[in-house]
């Protein structure tokens, strides 16, 4: 009776935050008309307020990134009566053409970002029928496209580059340029330090340094790293202030926490995935014992090894997404090894629980993911991206069952010691072939996540309909994650 109490006011208390994240997340976007449309096959997001007549700002997101990344800064721009046109890059987000070029050439792929970012710069001028100079903002792997474009395009006013790295920063050009930097972003803040001693010897962080027709500023994000930079309330007003300087415009704009409330949002929807999961039928076996430490040790150690010295031997390029082929194969290696020893040492899956898989899925990928979609990344796949997801289950769905089985019923450090080994295993992958495989270590952020994050729900849905239920569900769902991650590459690519 008591435990059905604490339930019942940990469900009262998870939704009440539930709606207290959304309120606060909706505030940022009340007021703003928001409207999506298509410029020479880009996506476009346009805020701005009713009757906006400011002047325009063109913001481009970084690599495996999307417009939705970009939200924060938009809205606020947008509120402080700028028009603001977030775009997604070509193989990004849902944008339906793939990259291509060479990604280690400035006249390769690089300059087709530069084409692409002129088109939605050209567009944006025509619609809003703007005759000012155009504003660009743009994170980590934009702010060398935006900076170049800068230097090339007479149309182009301020640029606010935030984490940014440019070789094309010169102590004159860009002209007018701010830099914002997580704190947490040390090689990066290094680059925003020479970039304003450039103009003024000794100059740092904090500064504001003018020369000629030369203003430039580096400024710090505290408590941020490469993302949540994106969400920093300090980085945001700078940023108002600075074009509100360049334009000779006076804002009184309230910047409003985005990061916190976003985080909120998300715990709150996993932890009321636990009472949902509650009302499954108990139909899962007691957990088994968990395995003694030689028999853990074997598990883990060897399809560590074993996957990446197997899968880089194969060279392919079948899906149009950068190291998705090695990586299926690495997670189906990799997986297939973990249960044919399990097998052997008596760990085996239980039978599978559709209502279980259906149960997760629909919340993990629903719920979960329509949250993420609308105020965090882009979460939803283009019809490209529907075989990349298939081809990528092959081998998160063994990969996610051998998981699953491993570690139900299992201590923490046994838990931790599992998906430690998995990362290890393909940073070994990368090691052994760098030039090819070094995009993998972009994964390995988004491998963690998954386990802190759909590991949990996991954990809930196996105690109830076992092992082989919630890792059936949790490979689709990777692979799903996955498939809507990475950028799109023409097959054949260099790079």
């Amino acid at each position: 009776m008591r435990a059905g109490i604490v339930q019942f006011l940990e469900c009262v208390f998870s939704v009440a935050l539930l709606c207290l994240a959304l309120w606060q997340l909706e505030g940022q976007r009340r007021g703003v008309e928001i409207s999506t449309f298509t410029v020479s096959d880009t996506p476009i997001t346009r805020m701005a307020m009713p009757g906006a007549d400011g002047p325009v700002v063109v913001v481009a997101h970084g690599f495996a990134g999307s417009r939705q990344m970009m939200q924060a800064y938009g809205l606020d721009l947008a509120r402080a009566g700028y028009r603001v046109w977030a775009f997604d890059f070509e193989g990004h987000g849902r944008n339906r053409v793939p990259m291509s070029g060479d990604v280690n050439r400035i006249d390769g792929t690089t300059r087709l970002l530069i084409a692409q970012t002129g088109r939605v710069v050209t567009a944006a001028v025509a619609q809003e029928g703007f005759t000012g100079k155009v504003a660009l903002l743009g994170h980590s792997m934009a702010t060398d496209i935006i900076i170049r474009t800068a230097l090339e395009d007479a149309r182009i006013g301020p640029v606010v580059a935030i984490s940014a790295f440019s070789q094309a920063v010169t102590a004159t050009e860009p002209d007018n340029l701010l830099l914002i930097t997580g704190a947490w972003e040390k090689g990066l803040r290094n680059f925003a330090r020479a970039a304003v001693a450039m103009v003024t010897p000794g100059a740092g962080e904090g500064d504001t340094v003018r020369t000629g027709a030369v203003t430039r500023r580096a400024v710090v994000a505290p408590w941020s790293e490469h993302v949540a930079v994106l969400h920093s309330r300090l980085g945001r007003a700078e940023a108002i202030g600075w074009l509100d300087a360049a334009y000779g415009r006076t804002s009184d704009v309230a910047v409003r926490a985005t990061g916190p409330w976003f985080l909120v949002l998300m715990a709150a929807i996993v932890a009321l995935a636990a009472p949902l999961v509650r009302l499954l039928p108990q139909t899962a076996p007691r957990a088994p014992r968990a395995l003694r430490g030689g028999q853990f040790t074997l598990v883990v150690l060897v399809p560590a090894l074993l996957a990446p010295l197997l899968a880089v031997q194969v060279q392919t390029r079948l899906l149009p997404v950068l190291v998705a082929d090695y990586l299926a194969l690495h997670l189906v290696l990799y997986g297939l090894c973990q249960l044919a020893l399990m097998w052997g040492m008596g760990r085996r899956p239980e039978g599978v629980r559709l209502a279980a898989v259906l149960v997760l899925m629909v919340w993990g990928l629903g719920v979960f993911g329509l949250a993420l979609d609308r105020y965090g990344a882009n979460f939803w796949p283009t019809p490209e991206r529907l075989a990349i997801i298939a081809a990528l289950s092959l081998g998160a769905v063994p990969f996610m069952v051998a998981d699953a089985v491993l570690t139900r019923g299992a201590p923490f450090w046994q838990r931790l010691t599992a998906r430690a080994g998995f990362l290890a295993s393909l940073g070994l992958a990368i090691l052994l072939d760098t030039e090819r495989l070094f995009f993998l270590a972009m994964i390995a952020p988004v491998i963690l996540l998954f386990f802190l994050i759909y590991g949990l729900m996991g954990r809930w849905v196996a105690a109830r309909a076992g092992a082989l239920s919630a890792g059936l569900a949790l490979g689709l769902i990777l692979a799903w994650a996955l498939g809507v991650s990475f950028p799109l590459f023409v097959t054949g690519m260099n790079g």
